[in-house]
């Protein structure tokens, strides 16, 4: 989800044709670049995993804020993602694997039965229009409020530092309120509880999960130095510091599979009051213990989420490319001409689009096309009805 502020609102039989994931080939410098778009590689079909994918577009987590009562999704939720299926690939908007890991008001859940029945509507309306879905696992940490915590309990996080900027409560906007730092003996069950919502995740029909650990909720606030001050086996070394993650990944990856599992990292965005003194070697090592896991794709937010790319210049993406060895997906303010030259130049396998695709479901056939893009109502980003959110048109045949 982008921060609040300064806006907020063990793997199966790979399905579908056999199609092996290849990396995407520099372009030489005599290559010409295609005379239309739709000869360019973002349109090209590829393979994450046990996932075969038409095309190297993928829709990024959007979140909505339009779950009903149980954060369960609303019924049109099945409309809003089917509209989107010509997408390669569809990533969830983020889902709380526990009433714990709520951050927002109206934010959908995977932690329920009820949740899990409503998004099989989602996976299966997705599903018969040829797409292909994963859950976004999610788990906010300290960038939650009492009133969205069960007993109106304190958030956790991995240390009791009171994050900068307002919670989205259901009453409105509030001040983030001081976390609660988890006890050692507490975290085994937060590993314990990806894993299950996983598996929740398959039950409902998703393809696989994105670990999100990502713009400074709880595993990224583990990772960063700003936000961890532990002295235990969690905090202090890198080593340290990405223990969590590990842990969460190799918990997911056994329950269902590496090759239906990736996970999302934000090296240098100050989303949720993310920071660290040196992000370069952490996010190194990250993603270089990351690589034997052999996960579905690694999904790299480049540089200040929903904001600059270049926010650090000279930052080094790619080495962790390189580190990771595997499907890599670049996300970030990319339109067709950015994302056709960093698939062209290998610098990406796959191309995350979010805010486009709020107002053009038809996204991948407009960027065919060389269509214009229609422009998203601010307005309705967040809560709401039908307007705003599957009332957008696709272009006229």
């Amino acid at each position: 989800m982008p921060a609040p502020s300064p806006c907020i609102p063990g793997g199966r039989a790979p399905d579908g044709p056999v199609i092996a994931w290849l990396p995407a080939r520099p372009l030489s410098e005599d290559a010409a670049l295609p005379t239309d778009n739709a000869a360019s590689p973002l349109f090209q079909p590829t393979r994450i995993g046990a996932i075969a994918l038409a095309n190297r577009v993928a829709m990024a987590p959007l979140t909505r804020s339009r779950a009903l009562a149980g954060d369960v999704p609303r019924p049109t939720a099945a409309t809003y993602y089917a509209q989107r299926a010509s997408a390669g690939l569809i990533i969830s908007e983020a889902t709380q694997i526990s009433q714990q890991g709520k951050g927002y008001a109206w934010t959908p859940g995977i932690h329920s039965p009820e949740q899990v029945q409503g998004w099989k509507a989602v996976t299966s309306a997705v599903h018969a229009k040829g797409g292909k879905i994963v859950a976004q696992l999610w788990h906010v940490g300290r960038i939650s409020h009492p009133d969205l915590q069960p007993g109106h309990a304190k958030p956790v996080a991995p240390s009791a530092i009171t994050p900068k900027g307002q919670a989205f409560t259901e009453a409105g906007f509030k001040p983030h309120e001081e976390p609660r730092a988890l006890e050692i003996d507490e975290i085994p069950g937060i590993v314990a509880t990806y894993a299950a919502a996983a598996r929740n995740a398959r039950e409902a029909g998703f393809d696989g999960v994105e670990i999100h650990a990502a713009n400074g909720y709880l595993i990224d606030q583990f990772l960063r130095d700003g936000s961890n001050k532990r002295t235990d086996r969690y905090g202090g070394s890198i080593e340290n510091r990405t223990r969590l993650m590990l842990e969460v990944t190799q918990a997911v990856t056994d329950a269902i599979g590496a090759d239906r599992t990736g996970i999302r990292l934000s090296p240098v965005t100050p989303a949720n009051d993310a920071s660290d003194s040196d992000p370069f070697p952490l996010f190194k090592r990250a993603v270089e213990a990351l690589a034997p896991f052999h996960l579905a794709y690694l999904h790299m937010i480049e540089g200040a989420t929903g904001g600059p790319r270049d926010i650090v210049p000279g930052f080094d993406y790619a080495a962790l490319k390189a580190a990771f060895a595997g499907p890599f997906m670049l996300n970030n303010g990319y339109d067709f001409a950015l994302a056709d030259t960093a698939l062209r130049e290998g610098r990406a396998d796959l191309i995350a689009f979010g805010r486009p695709f709020i107002a053009n479901p038809d996204l991948v056939e407009r960027m065919k096309a060389g269509a214009p893009l229609a422009t998203p109502d601010k307005a309705t980003f967040y809560g709401g009805d039908e307007h705003g959110y599957t009332d957008y048109p696709a272009l006229a045949a």
